[in-house]
């Protein structure tokens, strides 16, 4: 299996990250500009190093997603928040039948989870549950199989990527499978680009207001 790390600043994280890999799992590390070393760090783990010059959170899954070349990836962020070991759960459901495999984000302690990001993460969850897409949260982690996903042809390459995701499965009529997966403190070093402030999460929240209005 494939799984797609959007990379921008993570030096300090990748280590764990690619540590907590499991089994037979290959790492596409996608650098989206940093400059912290991180591109080198991943190469010299063993993972697969792929240049997205352009930013943007759905720019660097898209690319990943390209240079993929398993029957099913998956995709994760790069930060050490989700534990890789629930990826073979959602590998497992795709396999069975389903079209996508998503996580729900349970943190494992107080204060993983800022206040803004957690508020604007219920909203879209239920605007989703409206449209009769039944998850609560986003999908972080997520797994699906390569090449209906690029049928799907999601366009945003910002951080409306997982939303617009969603949307365009539930018009699809794609069987869509929700499990909680562990939610944990980022990497020492590391800052989220969205729920890291407040002023992030006010991006992320245009862009996925942009994508609703679509």
């Amino acid at each position: 299996m494939d799984v797609v790390l959007p990379c921008l600043d993570e030096a300090g994280a990748l280590p764990g990250v690619l540590a907590g890999l499991p089994p037979g799992y290959r790492a596409i590390v996608v650098d989206n500009g940093s400059a912290d070393g991180s591109p080198e760090v991943a190469a010299s783990l063993g993972a697969k190093v792929v240049h997205e010059p352009r930013r943007g959170y759905g720019a660097a899954v898209h690319a990943g997603l390209e240079a993929a070349t398993a029957d099913i990836v998956c995709f994760a962020d790069a930060d050490g928040s989700l534990d890789l070991a629930d990826l073979p759960r959602l590998v497992a459901a795709v396999e069975g039948g389903a079209d996508l495999a998503v996580g729900r984000r349970v943190p494992t302690g107080p204060g993983v989870w800022p206040w803004h990001a957690r508020a604007g993460n219920v909203v879209l969850a239920l605007l989703l549950r409206n449209r009769g897409l039944p998850v609560r949260d986003i999908a972080p982690l997520r797994a699906a199989d390569r090449l209906a996903l690029l049928r799907l042809g999601v366009a945003d390459r910002a951080f409306g990527y997982p939303l617009e995701l969603l949307i365009k499965a539930q018009r699809a009529g794609w069987r869509v499978r929700e499990f909680d997966v562990r939610y944990g403190e980022r990497a020492k070093g590391t800052k989220s680009k969205v729920s890291g402030s407040v002023r992030g999460t006010l991006r992320a929240v245009r862009d996925f207001g942009r994508v609703l209005a679509r």
